[in-house]
């Protein structure tokens, strides 16, 4: 069975760097960090997509940080339906559950930091998706036993390596790789699929390693380059042997 493993893992290699590419991308990267830290306590109103979004104390502006931003930008052509039931996991502030809302029938939004859920809940509010928006605090699945959704959303810590808070939640963790890839397949549907966005920056081969150890199939959908960054967005289902084998089960 084919994962679509090579062409993923090609997705996730750092751009190639002559000399005076690595210097900018030194200075992008020391750029945005200065960005983000002067900026993480204060309120900000930004403009994604069209919406706007605000970004409280405590959690990662998606804006700044670019990835939030180029996974909401994907949602489109046809992937989310009227009728698609939406799990956005780890939504921080909320923008791809809000991406999400404009075309799903609901979106189930969930995070295990406090001040996301606050924020994702203010966004719900100011973007008047409330009643198509449900936002959970918990850890991964935890809030949500029992349920199967038709896409989950998932835009995860890259960095391995113990939080210092929850804000750094958002960037760092010991085992979310291992434990999302064991429980993905049981909040799916029969024609579920989660889409994952990961990154040339940090370990985002954890990701696609635990996907193969559970048989998952992996399918690139986009990508985005920056000078010191690769982003990939990839499709991620049971393979359809197992997939029979749990609906034969069933």
């Amino acid at each position: 069975m084919s994962t679509g493993l090579p062409a993923v893992q090609s997705l996730l290699r750092a751009p190639g760097f002559a000399p005076v590419r690595l210097a900018i991308g030194r200075l992008l990267h020391w750029h945005y960090r200065l960005r983000h830290l002067k900026r993480a306590e204060e309120v900000v109103l930004e403009r994604l997509d069209g919406f706007p979004l605000l970004v409280i104390p405590g959690v990662l502006n998606p804006k700044t940080m670019r990835t939030g931003a180029f996974f909401a930008s994907e949602l489109h052509g046809g992937r989310i339906g009227a009728d698609t039931m939406v799990l956005d996991m780890g939504t921080g502030s909320g923008v791809c559950a809000i991406a999400a809302a404009r075309l799903a029938r609901r979106v189930v939004a969930v995070d295990i930091n406090p001040a996301a859920v606050r924020c994702a809940r203010i966004n719900a509010l100011i973007n008047s998706l409330e009643d198509r928006i449900e936002v959970l605090h918990g850890d991964l699945f935890t809030p949500v036993r029992g349920q199967r959704f038709d896409l989950v959303l998932f835009n995860p810590p890259f960095i391995r390596g113990v939080p210092k808070d929850d804000a750094d939640r958002a960037w760092r963790s010991i085992d979310v790789a291992e434990r999302f890839a064991v429980e993905l397949a049981d909040h799916l549907t029969p024609t579920g699929a989660a889409l994952v966005l990961l990154s040339s920056y940090g370990d985002g081969g954890d990701y696609l390693r635990e996907f193969r150890r559970r048989n998952l199939q992996m399918t690139p959908v986009a990508e985005r380059v920056f000078v010191n960054e690769r982003l990939a967005l990839i499709e991620v289902r049971p393979n359809s042997r197992s997939r029979n084998s749990e609906m034969r089960d069933d």
